[in-house]
C-alpha cells in the first residue's frame, strides 16, 4: 500500500554485495585482453553493469526500480559477454545477477527469467566461441548454486521476521493478560473489603452507637463510635481507589508489541485522560496497532510509526501514521479488512486517509 521503495545506502556494505564487487573487479581485470578496438565497449558494458548493481543494492526490498536495474544489469552483462568472449570470465557477472534475481522474485518467476538470460548468453556466444553451450551449462550451475543459497537465506530471514511478529504478539498479549489478572484481583479485593469488612464495621458502628446512647455508658464509647465511623469512611475510600485503578496498562502492551521489530519504531503519544478498563476494547486497539506495524514493515520503508491515543466526547480515538509514502489512494487489503471487522465488533469506526505528509493514516474510533 505504500509507494516507491526508498534507497538505503547502508545496503552497499552487506557482505554479499562486497563479494559482488570483488567479482566485478576480477572480471574488470581481464578487460584488457582481446582486440584493442573493443576495449572501450568492454569498459562501457562493465561500468554500466557496476552502476546498475550499486544502484540495485540500495533497495533492501523488491520494487519496480530494483527490477528495472536488474534488467539493465542483464543487458550490460550480455553485452560484455559478447565483446569480451575471449576472456571467458565475463559470464561470472550473470552469477551475481542470478543471486539478485533470486532475492527479488519468487522461484516461479526467477527461474524463467534466468532461463531467458542464459538463452541470450548462448545466442551472443554462438559464432564467437567454440563451445557456447558448454559455457552456458557451466555458468548455469554456478547460477543455480547462487540462487539456491540466496533463496534459502531469504527464507530464513522471512521465517525470522515471522517469528519476531509472533513473539511480539505473545509479549503484548501476555502484558494484557497480566494487567487483566491484576484488574480482576483488585476488583475481587474491593468487593471482599466492601462486602465483608464494610458490613462488619457497619454492624460494629451500630452496636457502639446503641451502647453510647445509654445513660450509664462511659464516655469512651462515643470516641470508639467516632473512630469506627472514620474507619468505615477510610475503607470505602480504599475500595473506591481499587475500583478506579482498574485500567489496563496499554503503554507496556504496545511497546512489548513493537520491541522485537527492527523497523518501524513505535512512538506512542497517549493523553493523560485515557483510561481503558475493557479488555475487549484494549485487545482491539492492540490488534490495530499490530496490523499497522506489520503493514509498515512489509510495504513501506517507514522508520517510525506514530501512535496517538486520546479520549474525547465519550470515544476512544486511535490515530496511526508512519513516515512512509502512499502510492495512489489508500486501499484496504486483508490485514486492514480484518482490522475493520474487529473495530465493527466493538461498535466503532475505521477510516483510511492520506496524511499531509503523503503517508497512510488510520483513524480508529471506539465508544469509551
Amino acid at each position: 500500500m505504500q509507494a516507491f521503495s526508498t534507497p538505503h545506502w547502508r545496503g552497499l556494505l552487506h557482505p554479499l554485495n562486497l563479494a559482488g564487487l570483488l567479482t566485478w573487479l576480477a572480471v574488470a581485470s581481464t578487460l584488457r585482453f582481446g582486440p584493442d578496438a573493443l576495449v572501450p565497449w568492454r569498459w562501457a558494458c562493465a561500468v554500466l553493469f557496476l552502476a546498475a548493481f550499486l544502484a540495485a543494492t540500495v533497495y533492501d526490498r523488491p520494487s519496480w526500480q530494483r527490477s528495472l536495474l536488474l534488467m539493465i544489469e542483464a543487458a550490460a552483462a550480455l553485452g560484455l559477454v559478447r565483446v569480451a568472449a575471449v576472456s571467458g570470465v565475463a559470464p561470472a557477472l550473470l552469477v551475481m545477477l542470478a543471486a539478485q534475481v533470486a532475492s527479488s522474485w519468487a522461484p516461479r518467476t526467477a527461474l524463467p527469467v534466468m532461463l531467458v538470460i542464459n538463452t541470450g548468453m548462448y545466442l551472443v556466444l554462438h559464432g564467437v566461441h567454440e563451445h557456447p553451450l558448454l559455457v552456458v551449462l557451466i555458468f548455469a550451475g554456478f547460477q543455480a548454486f547462487a540462487m539456491l543459497t540466496t533463496h534459502y537465506a531469504r527464507s530464513a530471514e522471512q521465517a525470522r521476521d515471522r517469528l519476531a511478529l509472533v513473539n511480539a504478539d505473545l509479549l503484548a498479549t501476555r502484558a494484557l493478560l497480566a494487567e487483566s489478572s491484576r484488574d480482576a484481583e483488585r476488583l475481587r479485593l474491593s468487593r471482599d473489603l466492601h462486602d465483608v469488612a464494610g458490613h462488619k464495621l457497619t454492624a460494629l458502628r451500630l452496636q457502639l452507637r446503641a451502647l453510647a446512647g445509654r445513660t450509664d455508658a462511659p464516655p469512651e464509647l462515643a470516641l470508639c463510635e467516632q473512630l469506627s465511623a472514620e474507619l468505615l469512611d477510610d475503607l470505602r475510600a480504599v475500595v473506591q481507589r481499587l475500583r478506579d485503578s482498574g485500567q489496563l496498562d496499554m503503554d507496556t502492551a504496545l511497546h512489548a508489541l513493537a520491541a522485537p521489530l527492527p523497523r518501524p519504531r513505535l512512538q506512542l503519544h497517549r493523553d493523560d485522560g485515557v483510561h481503558i478498563a475493557d479488555t475487549a476494547k484494549a485487545e482491539t486497539l492492540l490488534r490495530c496497532v499490530q496490523e499497522a506495524l506489520t503493514n509498515s514493515a512489509r510495504h513501506s520503508d517507514a522508520k517510525v510509526l506514530h501512535v496517538h491515543l486520546q479520549q474525547a466526547d465519550g470515544s476512544l480515538l486511535l490515530t496511526l501514521e508512519d513516515d512512509g509514502q502512499l502510492r495512489g489512494p489508500p486501499r484496504a487489503g486483508n490485514g486492514l479488512t480484518g482490522m475493520r471487522e474487529r473495530v465493527d465488533e466493538q461498535g466503532g469506526s475505521l477510516q483510511l486517509l492520506r496524511a499531509a505528509s503523503g503517508a497512510l493514516q488510520i483513524r480508529v474510533e471506539l465508544p469509551a
